[in-house]
């Protein structure tokens, strides 16, 4: 369904970010991207949804293409007509609307009234608590209100892939879990496939079908979610876990023994 062959992403005509990254997510799929900070996560995920060119940057290697079309020279209106979503880390909401305004924008590309109507009911059945602050102003909402609503302004887009970056950002524990049953929901109800970009690597895992590990722009592990959940290195640096269980600090795990082990 989406497919990125061997992409290299350039910020300013100068800075190397991605260097031949490739990963499919099939129809149906949760597939995580997990990583640490600066791994390239996000900028994949820009890539795909065309808002790398807000951001001076370029694909320019390889390709990118969602149901057989080619998306990496189109411009990020023509992707979302496709049906591709992004939400972006930091829950970019429209402060001064209120929070059905801001679920109404999602659907600026579309024309059907009624279609709209019909989905926004669906928004409120999966987020019940926006249809009680549905009159509120946005910016006084909390961090995982804020979440919900931008996750149901993309679901008023009517995605067929949904990327979702980082979710789990500056959320308490139980608000984390809320949020993750939700994805999986959507996914299961509404057949939307999701690329999920997470350093909360065990929630991801959880819910994931497939996974791809990255370091340094590039895709260095990849697998079935419950295999990523079972590697030794996977769970020493992302879980804190050593092979016995224990917890460990990430300080102790040596970088270069991970790539030596995961190039090999």
């Amino acid at each position: 369904m989406l497919k990125l062959n061997n992409i290299e992403v350039i910020y300013s005509q100068v800075i190397l970010v991605l260097k031949g990254v490739s990963l499919e997510v099939n129809e149906g799929q949760i597939v995580a991207l997990l990583g640490a900070n600066g791994a390239g996560k996000t900028t994949t995920l820009k890539a795909i949804s065309g808002l790398l060119k807000t951001e001076d940057g370029e694909v320019t290697d390889g390709n990118i293409e969602f149901n057989g079309v080619r998306v990496d020279r189109k411009n990020p209106e023509e992707i979302v007509r496709m049906g591709v979503v992004q939400i972006m880390e930091g829950r970019r909401v429209f402060e001064h609307l209120t929070v059905e305004e801001n679920l109404l924008t999602g659907a600026y590309v579309r024309g059907d009234r009624a279609g709209i109507k019909k989905d926004l009911d669906m928004v409120y059945t999966y987020f019940p608590k926006l249809k009680d602050l549905r009159h509120q102003t946005s910016g006084y909402l909390s961090g995982g209100e804020q979440q919900m609503m931008v996750m149901g302004r993309a679901l008023m887009g009517r995605p067929k892939v949904m990327l979702l970056d980082e979710p789990s950002l500056g959320l308490a524990p139980f608000l984390v879990k809320e949020i993750f049953d939700i994805v999986k929901r959507i996914n299961a109800e509404e057949k939307t496939s999701i690329l999920l970009v997470e350093q909360n690597a065990r929630a991801a895992l959880t819910i994931a079908d497939y996974g791809y590990v990255m370091e340094n722009g590039r895709v260095v592990l990849d697998g079935a979610a419950s295999k990523l959940s079972d590697n030794e290195d996977v769970r020493e640096f992302y879980f804190g876990l050593s092979g016995v269980g224990t917890r460990k600090s990430y300080r102790e795990v040596k970088h270069y023994k991970r790539r030596k082990r995961w190039l090999a």
